[in-house]
């Protein structure tokens, strides 16, 4: 369980925090920030590996500091519970979040500590609706946000099914979200469309 209540802002845990979302992101900015994906040969040359190697490197070394980063913010969330503003500030507060969003197995244990971490202002609450739609894909059942967009085996990328979807951009704005479920979808690369959990189940999955 949690220590103390949070009180006050914690210098040192901010400052590991923040270098732990560094490194979080540090990869996954490689493989998908166009400013750097666009020039494979400078990363591949400042990575030391043949262009021809690049993603494999990539993924390699992003699952290793994913794997470094998980038993620091685990020992973290024990130690303190969810360090939220109160104790480490903004935007310092969303990097624990992003590193139990990224180890999906272990998104149903932290799930609860999200969300009343959410509900405390501790936590924007649009990234506890983010990881409770992941769960509901991952389980198979539809979500509430539609911020999961996902693609079977290089067909185009699709929507996952929303719970009552004609409801759901006003359930977006009430989370926080800054776009329009269409508007998300766009950014992503998958046109909008509500379907239903029994579209998908039509769906080739091979």
């Amino acid at each position: 369980m949690a220590a103390a209540a949070q009180t006050a802002l914690n210098p040192r845990l901010k400052h590991e925090l923040d270098s732990i979302y560094a490194v979080d992101q540090r990869y996954r900015a490689m493989l998908f920030d166009p400013r750097l994906n666009r020039r494979p040969d400078s990363l591949a040359a400042a990575l030391g590996v043949a262009k021809a190697e690049l993603n494999t490197t990539i993924m390699d070394r992003m699952r290793r500091t994913d794997a470094t980063n998980l038993g620091r913010t685990q020992a973290i969330l024990q130690q303190y519970g969810y360090p939220g503003t109160s104790l480490v500030g903004a935007p310092t507060n969303e990097a624990a979040w992003h590193v139990i969003q990224h180890n999906p197995a272990l998104i149903d244990q932290y799930l609860p500590m999200m969300k009343t971490a959410a509900e405390k202002g501790e936590l924007p609450f649009f990234r506890y609706a983010v990881m409770l739609d992941r769960q509901l894909q991952h389980a198979g059942q539809a979500q509430l946000y539609g911020s999961q967009v996902i693609g079977y085996n290089g067909q185009p990328p699709f929507v996952w099914p929303i719970q009552n979807p004609a409801q759901v951009n006003q359930r977006r704005r009430q989370a926080g979200f800054k776009t329009t479920v269409e508007e998300n979808a766009a950014s992503l690369g998958a046109p909008y469309k509500a379907l239903t959990l029994e579209d998908v189940a039509k769906m080739p999955k091979q």
